[in-house]
C-alpha cells in the first residue's frame, strides 16, 4: 500500500491512516490496536508470528526509521499459495506499508540498526492465541539478506513445522 506524501523544501507531510482509504481493504473491520517497536540491533529478527482464529488479525507495518526486510507466509490451510511466502524492504525513505492480511505470519529482519516499525491491527492481542513459526524453517524456504542476529527466546525455540502441518 502507498502512502500519501507530500514533499517540499520544508520537508515531508505522511498520511499513515486514513479510514476512507482503508475501507476496501479493511471492509468492515476497523484498528483496534496501534503499536509500536524499536528495534536496536542489525541482524535481528522478530517472527514469525500470527494469532490463531478466532483472533486473526489484519495488520498494516509501517517502518517508520531504519531498514528492514519484512516477511510475510501464508498459513490459510486451504490456500493455493500455502506455507508460501512474500518478502519486501520496508523503509523510512519508502511511502509503502505493508498489508498482512488475516492467515498470514509476520515476521521482520533489522538491517540498519534502530529500525522502528509502527503496527496497526484490527484484533486484539491476545497472549494465548499467539503463534509462532520458527524462521529457520526449512519448509519455509526464506533466504533472510543477512546473518540472523538477536531472536527472542520464544521465536528461537519455536516449533518447526512437520509434513503434515494443517494450517489455520
Amino acid at each position: 500500500m502507498n502512502r500519501d506524501q507530500k514533499v517540499d523544501s520544508r520537508g515531508l507531510f505522511e498520511r499513515l491512516y486514513c479510514m476512507e482509504s482503508l475501507n476496501s481493504i479493511l471492509g468492515s473491520s476497523s484498528i483496534r490496536q496501534i503499536n509500536h517497536s524499536k528495534t536496536f540491533n542489525v541482524g535481528t529478527v522478530r517472527g514469525l508470528h500470527f494469532q490463531f482464529p478466532p483472533y486473526s488479525e489484519t495488520k498494516i507495518i509501517t517502518c517508520m526509521r531504519g531498514k528492514v526486510f519484512d516477511v510475510v507466509v501464508d498459513i490459510r490451510k486451504e490456500s493455493q499459495t500455502f506455507l508460501k511466502h512474500f518478502s519486501i524492504l520496508l523503509s523510512e525513505n519508502s511511502s509503502q506499508s505493508l498489508i498482512v492480511p488475516q492467515g498470514f505470519a509476520h515476521g521482520f529482519q533489522a538491517l540498519s540498526p534502530s529500525c522502528e516499525l509502527l503496527y496497526m491491527h484490527t484484533a486484539d492481542y491476545k497472549a494465548d492465541a499467539e503463534g509462532t513459526l520458527n524462521i529457520r524453517d526449512h519448509m519455509l524456504e526464506i533466504q533472510w539478506p543477512i546473518s540472523i542476529g538477536d531472536q527472542s527466546e520464544k521465536d528461537k525455540n519455536a516449533q518447526f513445522l512437520k509434513s503434515g502441518f494443517a494450517g489455520i
